[in-house]
C-alpha cells in the first residue's frame, strides 16, 4: 500500500481554509453590490461612483468564479532575511495559487502566481535557489489533494539532509532529479490526464523556459518560436495574463487582444485566461476584425485558388488598392448642363479636374473628403449661372430630384464601403488591370476576377479578402454622417497589447492589419517555421518582423522542450520536418509514450475508411475514453464523416462542433494548435499533395497527439515515414 505524505492531511486542511476564505471574500462582495444597488438618489457624481464601484465588483465576482480549476497548486518555504552578519533567521513559506486569496485579517492565505514573491516556484533551480528550501507541487482535482511532490533545496534548513535537486514524492521518498524540469511528476500527471477538449492552463506546470517568455517586460515585439508541444500557445495566454496583473493600469483600459487562426482553435483555448482571472480579453479571428460582411462557409461561396491566395496576401496589394480607389476619384470628360430656373447650369470638365486635384491635397482619405467634394461641385454650377445671384445651396436644392445630377457627382466622386469598392475591382478585369500598373503579372492580377453579384449582400468574402477589406477601409476612410461629422466608431480600433498565435502563416497584408491595431507596439507573436503553410511561409522571422511595429527592438526567444508529444511520435515527425523545413531543430521530448506509432497498410483502396473506423474504434479503447481526432485530406472529410454515420460511430466535426465529442473529424486545414490523446491521420500522401506546403501540414498532423498515433494509409508513404532498413 502506498505510503502518505507526512504533510498531506495539514495541507487538505490548508487547501479548504483557502477555498473558505474564497468563499467569505465572494460573500462580502455580493454584500458590498447590495449597499451599491440600494437607491438610485443622489448627485450625478454620487451615481456615477456607485456604477463605477458596482462595476468593479462584478468583475471580482467574475474572476473569483474558478469552476473546477484548483485554487492552490504548491508552495514555497524560503529562507526568511538574513540579520546579524548572514544568519538566516528560519523558514517562510507561502502557497502558491492562480487568484490572492486573505483570511478575515486581509493576511494573505494565497499569493498570485504572477506576484514577485512567486516567481521562485517557477524559477529556482539547484543552482541558483533564489532563497528556496523546498519548493512543493500539489496535484490537486478541483478541492481535493491527490498528491504531493517535494524539491528540497541545498542547507538543510527543513530537518532534511537534502542535496541539491533533490525531490520527494507523494510516497515521501526523497529522489534524485535527473530531468531538469521542475515538478517533474506533476508535470507527467498533467500532461497524461486525459483532453477535455478544451485547452487547459498550465500554471501549475509552468517551466522555467515557459516563465522566462511569460515574465519578460512589455515592450516591442516577442517572437515565441515553438516546435509542437512546446506549450507555446498557453504561454503566450499566461504572459496575456501576467501584463494585465502588472500593467493593470493602463493595460485594461487599453485592451488586450488574442488573434487565433481558426474558430476551432478559438473555441479550444476560450477557457485558459477566464481560468486565470482574466475574463475580459478579446478573442478574434482576422475576419472578426472586419464588419459587415459575410465570409466563405463549407456551405457556400468560393475559395480562393492557390494562385489568388498569394496575390491577395502580397504587400504590393496595398498599392493596388491605394490605386483603385484614386481611380474611382474620376473628372468628367466633357461639359453637362442641368436645368435651373428659368434656364441651365454647366459642370465644367476642368473644373471637376480642379476639385478633384484641391481634395486630394486637402484630405488623406476618400470618404471624409466627399461632402467637401459634393458641395464644390453645386457651387461650380453656381458660378456658371448667368445672373451671377445663385448659390450653391440653391443649386443643390433645385437638382435634388434630378437623377443625371446625383449620377454624374457618384461617378466623380463616390461614397465607398471597403465592400464595395473591392466587389466593384474585383467584378471588373478593366478595373483590376487600371489599378495594378504594371505590380504583377496578367496571371497573377487577373486571378483576383471573379463575376459580380447583384446584390453586394450576396457575396461572401474569402479569409484573404479580410486583409484587403481592412487595408481599403483605412485608404477610404469612414463614411459622413448626416452632420458631416466622422463617427470614432468607424475608425479601427487599437490595444494595448496583441497576442497572435501560429503567426508563421499569416501573410504580409495580414501582418499588416495586425500592426495597425497595435497601439504602442507591444506584442506576443509565437509560431513555428517549421509548421509555416500559408501561401507565404517565412524562411527566417525576419521575414515576420518586418511586417510588424519597429517602435521598440524585438526578441526572438526559442523554446526547446517538447512536453506534449511522446519521443516515439517525435521521432517519426522529425524526420517529416526535416523533409519540410532542413536545417530547423525539432523540440526535445521528455518523455516516451506508451507505444510507437501504428502505420496501417490498406492493400485495397475500397476498404480504407473501413480501416480508418476500425483503427479509431481500437484507439479509443486504448486510451480509455480521452479524445479522438481523425485527421483527413481536407477534400475527404466529408466523405469519412458520411461512413462513420452510415456504420454508427457517434463523432462531431471540427468546423462545426470544435473538439466537443470524443471522436472528432478534422481536415488537417483545421488541425493546427490543437491536442488529442489519440490520432489517426489518414492518407498522408494526399495531406502532402492537397496542400501548399504539404510536408510541413504532414508534419502538423503527426504531432496533435499525447498518447498514441495511428496512421492510415493506401497509397505509398511519403519517403520520410517509410520504414528504415
Amino acid at each position: 500500500m502506498t505510503a502518505q505524505h507526512p504533510d498531506f492531511d495539514e495541507e487538505q486542511a490548508y487547501i479548504d481554509h483557502a477555498y473558505a476564505c474564497l468563499e467569505a471574500s465572494r460573500t462580502d462582495a455580493w454584500k458590498m453590490r447590495d449597499l451599491t444597488e440600494s437607491g438610485t438618489g443622489g448627485t450625478m457624481q454620487n451615481r456615477f461612483e456607485r456604477n463605477a464601484i458596482d462595476e468593479a465588483l462584478l468583475k471580482r465576482l467574475t474572476d473569483l468564479d474558478l469552476g473546477d480549476a484548483a485554487l492552490v497548486f504548491g508552495r514555497i518555504d524560503r529562507l526568511a532575511d538574513e540579520v546579524d552578519g548572514g544568519a538566516a533567521t528560519g523558514i517562510e513559506s507561502f502557497h502558491i495559487g492562480r487568484l490572492a486569496v486573505s483570511d478575515e485579517n486581509r493576511e494573505p492565505v494565497v499569493v498570485d502566481w504572477r506576484a514577485p514573491v512567486a516567481e521562485p516556484f517557477y524559477r529556482a533551480t539547484g543552482r541558483n535557489p533564489m532563497g528556496l528550501a523546498r519548493r512543493r507541487h500539489f496535484v490537486v482535482h478541483g478541492r481535493v489533494l491527490q498528491g504531493i511532490e517535494d524539491e528540497l533545496f541545498g542547507g538543510g534548513h527543513l530537518g532534511v539532509g537534502a542535496d541539491d535537486g533533490l525531490d520527494m514524492d507523494s510516497d515521501g521518498g526523497a529522489t534524485q532529479a535527473v530531468t531538469g524540469l521542475r515538478g517533474y511528476s506533476t508535470l507527467l500527471a498533467s500532461i497524461e490526464r486525459g483532453r477535455s477538449g478544451q485547452l487547459g492552463d498550465i500554471v501549475a506546470t509552468i517551466q522555467a523556459e515557459q516563465d522566462e517568455i511569460i515574465r519578460s517586460p512589455q515592450g516591442g515585439v516577442l517572437v515565441v518560436q515553438g516546435g509542437p508541444g512546446t506549450g507555446k500557445t498557453v504561454v503566450a495566454l499566461h504572459r496575456a495574463a501576467y501584463l494585465l496583473y502588472t500593467n493593470r493600469f493602463p493595460l485594461e483600459d487599453q485592451g488586450v487582444l488574442v488573434i487565433g487562426p481558426n474558430r476551432v482553435f478559438l473555441r479550444y483555448i476560450e477557457r485558459v485566461l477566464p481560468s486565470l482571472g482574466e475574463a475580459g480579453v478579446e478573442q478574434v479571428i482576422l475576419q472578426d476584425l472586419v464588419p459587415d460582411v459575410r465570409w466563405v462557409t463549407s456551405g457556400g461561396g468560393r475559395p480562393d485558388g492557390v494562385l489568388a491566395a498569394r496575390v491577395k496576401g502580397d504587400e504590393r496589394m496595398s498599392d493596388v488598392i491605394r490605386k483603385a480607389v484614386k481611380d474611382r476619384e474620376r473628372p468628367l470628360r466633357e461639359d453637362m448642363r442641368f436645368p435651373f430656373r428659368h434656364g441651365y447650369v454647366r459642370m465644367r470638365a476642368d473644373e471637376t479636374e480642379r476639385i478633384i486635384k484641391s481634395a486630394r491635397r486637402r484630405f488623406h482619405r476618400h470618404n471624409p473628403a466627399s461632402r467637401w467634394v459634393e458641395n464644390e461641385l453645386w457651387q461650380a454650377m453656381a458660378d456658371t449661372w448667368r445672373d451671377g445671384d445663385a448659390t450653391g445651396s440653391q443649386v443643390r436644392e433645385a437638382l435634388k430630384g434630378n437623377d443625371e445630377a446625383r449620377a454624374m457627382i457618384d461617378r466623380i466622386w463616390p461614397r465607398l464601403t471597403p465592400a464595395q469598392l473591392l466587389h466593384d475591382l474585383f467584378g471588373s478585369k478593366a478595373l483590376l488591370k487600371l489599378a495594378n500598373g504594371g505590380r504583377f503579372d496578367d496571371d497573377e492580377i487577373q486571378s483576383l476576377h471573379r463575376e459580380r453579384s447583384e446584390f453586394l449582400d450576396d457575396v461572401r468574402w474569402t479569409p484573404a479578402d479580410a486583409a484587403l477589406l481592412d487595408e481599403a477601409r483605412v485608404h477610404l476612410g469612414p463614411l459622413p454622417r448626416k452632420n458631416g461629422k466622422v463617427d470614432e466608431s468607424d475608425e479601427i480600433r487599437t490595444y494595448g497589447h496583441i497576442v497572435v498565435d501560429e503567426v508563421q502563416d499569416l501573410s504580409p497584408m495580414q501582418l499588416a492589419m495586425v500592426t495597425r491595431r497595435s497601439l504602442s507596439g507591444s506584442l506576443t507573436v509565437v509560431g513555428d517555421l517549421a509548421q509555416a503553410t500559408g501561401a507565404h511561409a517565412p524562411s527566417t522571422w525576419n521575414d515576420v518582423l518586418d511586417h510588424l511595429p519597429e517602435r521598440k527592438p524585438s526578441r526572438v526567444i526559442g523554446l526547446s522542450v517538447g512536453y506534449r508529444i511522446p519521443g516515439q511520435i517525435m521521432e517519426l515527425a522529425t524526420r517529416v520536418m526535416h523533409a519540410a523545413a532542413p536545417g530547423l531543430v525539432a523540440p526535445r521530448a521528455v518523455r516516451e509514450g506508451v507505444a510507437p506509432p501504428r502505420v496501417v497498410r490498406v492493400e485495397v483502396a475500397d476498404e480504407l475508411l473501413a480501416t480508418v473506423a476500425n483503427e479509431t474504434r481500437g484507439l479509443v479503447e486504448q486510451i480509455g475514453g480521452g479524445n479522438v481526432a481523425v485527421v483527413v485530406p481536407d477534400a475527404m472529410a466529408d466523405a469519412t464523416s458520411e461512413y462513420f454515420s452510415a456504420i454508427g460511430i457517434e463523432h462531431g466535426r471540427a468546423a462545426s462542433s470544435a473538439l466537443d465529442s470524443g471522436i472528432t473529424i478534422v481536415p488537417v486545414g483545421l488541425v493546427k494548435g490543437l491536442e488529442l490523446d489519440g490520432v489517426v491521420v489518414v492518407e498522408p500522401s494526399r495531406i502532402v499533395r492537397g496542400e501548399p506546403q504539404g510536408m510541413r501540414a504532414l508534419y502538423v498532423a503527426l504531432t496533435r497527439s499525447t498518447q498514441r498515433l495511428t496512421v492510415v494509409h493506401a497509397e505509398e508513404l511519403p519517403e520520410p515515414m517509410r520504414p528504415r532498413d
